[in-house]
This record gives structure tokens, sequence and C-alpha cells, in this order.
């Protein structure tokens, strides 16, 4: 039986603020698997059972697994039918049948296979596995209508380059027949390295999904315009004397209170630093945003995510980290001045799940964000569930 642990999150300034502080956020932990397999490289969430509940899906080394909300009972979505390892996926119903299947990427050191799952006639059967292609290094994928076609591709991002100069940022096109047909693709840059991962976001407020990337080379938007598809730096990343020391690996847009949106980054990739970029006056200028480094010291940064999870108007950042010795698990930082300089830190769990990714969703229907997050040497999928 899965237990339940309060933790009462512990508070501190990161920078000085002018604002009073804020209770510290509390969580009751309840861990959904103690032993998920050797690495859970993915969470993501998706109405699976289509009960009108969020579930949790879990991506491990050989297995895709989902926990039905509430009991969280496990479900094998499909086991050893894909090379190792899986890494990354994406829920959409891409049938279109009224079901949520899922993208998936595979062996992604070696191979760099991109698959999509679909159910069998009940949810008690493995999963059927169709093949849309293949990218070497396949790292991060997420759906989103880059192309402006009416329905959302499948984005991907490379770890490493594969091709010329830099990793392909590619979108995949769902066909009319998704068994059977090509995924015709569209290659979206070329140039960056080392992308541990990129965000869909309407950056223009135009109705066109953008893609902002976390690369050795920093933060970077990559658009669509009439004269072809541009890249633009926003953000420098960290900086040092190694190649593989510079830049961003992880990276999710927010916005405050006030309307002010904000990049944060884990800095660099697999890196020691959470950062936070804040827009200029005139965001149509091609100028850097101002970055803040309101956070270091930690080894393996490796998931983030925004979210407003204390319902005051403004979105705060989860943050996971891996390696970093007795500490390593989940913290939410709350920005506390109207410029986005100041955050305040509420440690979530310090050394029960060394967190290789996280999401932030409201699981209990009680309207306050929750946390789940999966481990890496621990071997554990966990949720935090936000108390009144």
């Amino acid at each position: 039986m899965h237990q339940f642990r309060s933790i009462f999150c512990i508070a501190s300034a990161l920078v000085p603020t002018t604002y009073a502080n804020e209770p510290a956020l509390q969580f009751a932990e309840k861990t959904i698997d103690g032993n998920v397999g050797k690495v859970c490289y993915a969470v993501t969430i998706a109405d699976v059972d289509n009960d009108g509940k969020r579930d949790i899906v879990a991506v491990t080394e050989n297995r895709v697994l989902w926990y039905q909300n509430p009991s969280w009972k496990m479900h094998v979505i499909i086991e050893d039918q894909t090379p190792l390892d899986n890494v990354c996926i994406a829920p959409l119903d891409i049938d279109g049948d009224g079901n949520v299947d899922f993208a998936l990427g595979a062996g992604w050191t070696k191979i760099g296979t991109l698959h999509w799952l679909t159910r069998g006639s009940t949810l008690s059967e493995k999963w059927t596995v169709h093949s849309i292609g293949e990218e070497k290094w396949t790292h991060r994928m997420r759906f989103a209508d880059v192309l402006s076609k009416g329905k959302p591709q499948l984005v991907v991002s490379p770890l490493n380059a594969t091709v010329g100069d830099g990793v392909r940022l590619t979108a995949f096109e769902i066909p009319a027949d998704p068994r059977k047909d090509r995924w015709p693709s569209t290659v979206l840059d070329t140039e960056l390295n080392r992308m541990h991962n990129h965000w869909q976001i309407d950056f223009d407020d135009n109705d066109v999904m953008d893609t902002l990337t976390a690369s050795r080379e920093g933060v970077n938007l990559v658009r669509r315009t009439a004269s072809g598809w541009r890249r633009t730096r926003l953000g420098t990343g960290a900086a040092a004397d190694e190649p593989n020391q510079n830049g961003a690996g992880e990276i999710k847009m927010g916005k405050l209170a006030n309307g002010h949106r904000f990049i944060t980054t884990v800095e660099p990739m697999h890196g020691h630093s959470v950062a936070v970029y804040v827009a200029p006056r005139n965001e149509s200028a091609d100028e850097l945003w101002t970055r803040y480094v309101i956070d270091t010291d930690f080894k393996r940064g490796h998931a983030l995510w925004t979210a407003d999870i204390d319902g005051d108007g403004s979105d705060e950042i989860a943050f996971g980290h891996s390696d970093t010795p007795d500490t390593f698990g989940v913290i939410v930082y709350d920005c506390t001045s109207e410029d986005g300089a100041a955050w305040t830190k509420h440690v979530v769990d310090a050394g029960g799940i060394a967190t290789e990714d996280l999401i932030v969703e409201d699981l209990t229907g009680d309207g306050k964000p929750d946390i789940v997050a999966g481990g890496r040497a621990t071997h554990n999928v966990k949720l935090y569930i936000q108390q009144p």
C-alpha cells in the first residue's frame, strides 16, 4: 500500500526582497511506485481510461506504465517492445478515435527510434507499437502545431548533432492513416548543439506555435516567418571555458502576476544553476533578455516546470535535481518581486527522489496543482499533493 508523508517545506529567501514572506507551501508525499525500473526517464499526465480523471504515465528504460487515478494502481502499456532505452513521451489522440495515444522516443543513444502507441480492445492488453521513423539521439518530443496546419505535429529534438553542424529540430506531421502512411517531416533548425530540451509556446501571441530551445548556445527561439525559419538568441546560458559547460539544459516559460513573461532554465546541461530570464521592455527588438541566477551549487539539475502553484496569480518554478549530495530532490521557487529578480525557495523533497523528470498538475480535483516526479538512481515515482 502506498503511504502518505506530510512535508513542511523549508522557505528561504534567495535574494533580498521588499515583499512580506509568504507561508511555506505544504505537500503530502505519496510514493506511486517504489521500484519503477532502472531509471524513470520521463513522466506525463493523461486521462488514459476516459473517466475524467487525469492519470500518471511513467517511462522507464524498457516499459511505459500508467497509474490509475485515484487508486494509483499500476498498468503496463508496453514492455520490451521498443529498443533500449525509452527516453521521452508525448500524449495525443493520434488516430482520432477519441482515446489518448502516445508518441515515444526509444533507442536514444544508439538508434533513435520514433514510435506511437495505440491501445487494444481493452486496457488490460499491452498496446501496439507503430513506427514513425528514426532520428539518432532523439531526446525530447512534444506535440504542437508549429507548421500552422490546424492539428499538431510531433516536434523532436535530438541531444547531439547527427547531420551537419547541429541537431535537426524536426516536426513530424500526422498522416491521414498514421498506421500505414509516412509521417512527413520538416526540419526547423540545424545549427544548435547539445539540445537537452525544447518547449512549445505562442511566443508572439499570434496563434502560431514557436519553439524555445535549451542548448550549448544558450536560450534560442525558433519561429516561422514569411521568409522561412528564423532563430533568435534570447539568453546566453552559463559561460565556461569547456564547451559542454556552456549554455542551458532545461527550459520553460512562465508569467508573473503583472503579466510580464519570464524564461527559466537549468544551466548548463545537467547543470549546477537555476536561472531566470526577464524580457526587455521592447520584446520585438533582437536583444538578450536579462539573466538572473536564482540558485546554484546543484549536481545534475534535470527537471523544470512552471505553474501558478500557490494561486497568487504568478507562476512558480518547480525544479528537480538528481545528484546533489543528501539534498537531491524537488524544489519550488516563488517570485517575490515585480521584476522577476527575487525568488523564495521551498524545498519539497530533500534526499527522497533523484529527480529525472517532473510535471505539475492538479490531480486531486481540489484546484491546487500537485507535483509528479520520476527518479533516476532512486528508481521511484512520487506524487506531492498540495495541502490547504
